[in-house]
């Protein structure tokens, strides 16, 4: 079974909106119903698991397309940060999912996932723990301490890494209950505690539309794109 964990408990401060992002609407629907559809209509996809804070989630039930209904298995409890946010679905889906299974973590706020990515993201841990697909940098990249420049990086050695995240849930889960209580508020990445457990973790191509709506900007290009695509 392939089970997509949905984050959807951030609070979009950066955007500088009333509401977090992801509940803001386009064209008549929330940035994670836009989100969702691709997640419900994706034939390999069998379950979702989304995390929100319970204020929103009557809203993502009344916009819940049929195909995800039919997916939908509950929801789950925000943590302190994202990754605690993950534990948190994690502990939840460890109930009704077997740990062979393959977790497909994805952000809310990244509405213009393709279905070919969580395609490649699956058929990725076929033959390993987990995948993360990247962009390569296009800039010179430097270390700093803020003043100044303290070494310099090889940027063909460095990506950006994307979400969905996908893993095989056993190993993950275990790797992220190695981490309370402490350290997972430390962590930055979805990745980072499968590396840490040293899981096998593939890289794949990233979509360079695939990006996370974090500003106003942001807002922008998804509303220019989805508008592109009519």
């Amino acid at each position: 079974m392939n089970i997509a964990l949905i984050l959807a408990g951030g609070s979009g401060v950066r955007l500088g909106a009333d509401i977090p992002k992801q509940y803001i609407a386009v064209q008549g629907k929330t940035v994670i119903t836009h989100c969702l559809e691709v997640f419900g209509t994706h034939p390999q996809i069998d379950a979702i698991q989304i995390v929100a804070h319970v204020e929103w989630r009557e809203s993502i039930h009344k916009q819940m397309p049929e195909k995800v209904s039919d997916k939908f298995k509950g929801f789950s409890n925000p943590g302190t940060n994202r990754q605690g946010s993950i534990y948190h679905g994690l502990q939840d889906i460890v109930q009704y999912a077997r740990e062979e299974d393959i977790v497909i973590v994805h952000d809310a706020a990244r509405p213009l996932v393709s279905a070919s990515l969580l395609t490649a993201c699956i058929d990725a841990c076929k033959e390993h723990d987990g995948c993360l697909p990247v962009l390569p940098m296009k800039d010179t990249v430097y270390l700093g301490d803020g003043c100044q420049i303290t070494s310099l990086l090889e940027r063909e050695k460095v990506y950006a890494g994307q979400a969905p995240e996908a893993f095989v849930l056993g190993k993950y889960y275990e790797a992220n209950r190695c981490l309370l209580p402490d350290k997972i508020e430390r962590i930055n990445g979805s990745t980072e505690p499968a590396i840490m457990a040293g899981m096998d973790i593939a890289m794949i191509p990233g979509e360079e539309r695939n990006f996370k709506i974090t500003t106003q900007a942001d807002l922008e290009r998804f509303k220019t794109l989805l508008e592109g695509l009519e």
